[in-house]
Order: C-alpha cells, then sequence, then structure tokens
C-alpha cells in the first residue's frame, strides 16, 4: 500500500505540488488527470524518489520512499516508473530489451516470462526486431513490458499510450490495465485521455493549482462534475444556468423556453456535434443528423 502524506515539492522555490495527500492499495489503479503543467508528471517523479519533498512523506509497505539525498541509485526494487522517454537499448531485439532483466538461471522460465509480456504489449510480431526500426509507439510498448518484466508491486506510467496510434490503443489498453489486475500489481497513470480511466481506473485524482481538487471513483466524477475542469476531461459540455451539462444531455425538442440558434454541425460518426447560440452564451449538443446554419431550436436538458 501506497500513503502519500501532506507531500510539498518546488522547483527552484515555486511551488508545484502543495499538500497532497492520498493513498493506493496493492492491485488498484489510480488515474492523475490536470491541465498541462498541473504537476501530474512531478507528482509521478517526486514518489519514485526523483526528487526530495519539501515537506511530507511517502510510504510504501511502511517502508519510507526517500530521493536523492538519502540514495545514491534513484528508485526502488518494489516499483517501476515509465516515463514519455523510453530508456531503451536500440541495438537490441524486443525479446532481448525486456529479457536483458530476467534471471539467466532458469531459461525456459525467462523464454516463457519474455513471450508473455510480448503478447500483453503485443508485439508478438515483432519479438525478433531490432528496437531501433521501431515506431515510436512501438517503442513505448517495449518500455511498458520491461517495466513489468519483474513483477514490481507499484507501477507509474506517464502518458503512456501517448505514442500509439488508434489501431492499437484501445486494445493494449484494454491488455496491459488487465494484466495488472491480475498479478495485483498498484498502478498510478498520470493521464490525459479519459479512455485510461473510464472502465478501467479505480479512482481518479483531478491536481488543480498544485494542489488535489477531486479524489473519488470515475463514475462519480462524471455523472456530477463540480467544475468545467472536471467535465472537459470526460467530453463537451455547457454551462446553462449555472449547470454543467454535457453534450449528449442536451435534447432538441417542439417547444421550450430554451431557444438557441445553430452555428456549426460537425461530423462526429453516428452523431454530429451542434454549436448553438443560446441567448450570451455558445452551447453544444449532440444529434442524429446535421443541421443548418441559422437554424432555431428549442431544446431540453435531461439527466
Amino acid at each position: 500500500m501506497l500513503n502519500v502524506k501532506n507531500l510539498t515539492f518546488s522547483y527552484n522555490k515555486n511551488p508545484v505540488l502543495k499538500n497532497i495527500s492520498f493513498r493506493v492499495e496493492k492491485g488498484e489503479n489510480l488515474a492523475i488527470i490536470g491541465e498541462s503543467g498541473s504537476g501530474k508528471s512531478t507528482l509521478l517523479k517526486v514518489i519514485y524518489g526523483e526528487y526530495d519533498l519539501d515537506n511530507g512523506h511517502i510510504i510504501w509497505n511502511d517502508k519510507a520512499v526517500l530521493g536523492p539525498k538519502f540514495n545514491l541509485v534513484v528508485g526502488y526494487d518494489f516499483m517501476k516508473y515509465v516515463t514519455q522517454e523510453f530508456d531503451l537499448m536500440p541495438p537490441l531485439s524486443v525479446e532481448e530489451n525486456i529479457g536483458k532483466f530476467l534471471s539467466n538461471f532458469y531459461p525456459e522460465e525467462k523464454k516463457k516470462r519474455t513471450a508473455e509480456l510480448i503478447e500483453v504489449v503485443e508485439l508478438t510480431a515483432f519479438a525478433k526486431t531490432k528496437v531501433k526500426t521501431l515506431s515510436g509507439g512501438q517503442k513505448q510498448r517495449v518500455a511498458l513490458a520491461r517495466a513489468l518484466a519483474k513483477e514490481p508491486e507499484i507501477i507509474l506510467l506517464d502518458e503512456p499510450f501517448s505514442h500509439i496510434d488508434n489501431f492499437k490503443k484501445q486494445s493494449l489498453r484494454r491488455s496491459v490495465f488487465k494484466y495488472l489486475k491480475e498479478k495485483n500489481i498498484a498502478c498510478i497513470v498520470a493521464t490525459h485521455d479519459k479512455e485510461d480511466v473510464l472502465g478501467l481506473a479505480d479512482r481518479m485524482i483531478v491536481l488543480d493549482n498544485h494542489k488535489i481538487l477531486v479524489n473519488d471513483n470515475p463514475q462519480t466524477l462524471y455523472k456530477n462534475p463540480k467544475t468545467p475542469l472536471v467535465a472537459s476531461f470526460f467530453g463537451e459540455y455547457s454551462i446553462i444556468n449555472n449547470k454543467l451539462v454535457y453534450a449528449h444531455q442536451i435534447k432538441i425538442v417542439t417547444n421550450s423556453n430554451l431557444k438557441a440558434i445553430v452555428i456549426k454541425s460537425y461530423y462526429k460518426g453516428h452523431y454530429y456535434l451542434i454549436e448553438a447560440q443560446l441567448n450570451e452564451i455558445k452551447i453544444f449538443f449532440e444529434h442524429s443528423i446535421e443541421l443548418k446554419e441559422d437554424t432555431p431550436v428549442f431544446i431540453k436538458i435531461s439527466k
């Protein structure tokens, strides 16, 4: 179990994180979101022991996680950290990069374990391929597999699927988080992608103004976004009568006291996102067909 207590950290006396406290249980998946510069990546680095704290404590199973003032080598055996910059060995193959961290005393077990991890990150067809010839997304998947090689107790993932195209991202995301659950590996993932959170994360922390704005399960935060920052993470929204409303909650009706004028229709596949003017504000809602510019519509808000 990870216990972060009153963590405060500054870069050159400029505060980045203030009084951060939360817990992560074994096998739990915690997502951290926030705007660029909110401190997501810094928080992971501090937890990993890359920096010294100004104040507070980080504890894993009663063991203090300390920074470079106390450790000649950054990091701990029980924790792995996967950054957006891949620390790989380009001349070696995919399987060599992963197997490098497994014992040679049990060659059959090493071979089986390497193959299992390559399958988890969906690179079986590239097992013998030199890493230097891979794409950025493929390298990111090798870095993920290598971090999992020794089955850490907790893994820190910084935008783990950012370099991976949409053709692979969905299935890979499910495969990786399913593996972490099966192995009871705790996970903290810093992300800007709601698909890393919905249906996968157990809890979600929102960072804002150097502090934790909210800490709750994704279902609660999605259904009851307290601020525009939270709502914007999950999708298009509008503020109508001081209430945050998602685009799918606004419906066209034959008559109501809310009359809007269509500005533009955006094709989104199985629906159109309609931009419209409601009094002095712009709103966005979903509709099954395209609506022409300047079309007047009556709307209502559904739950």
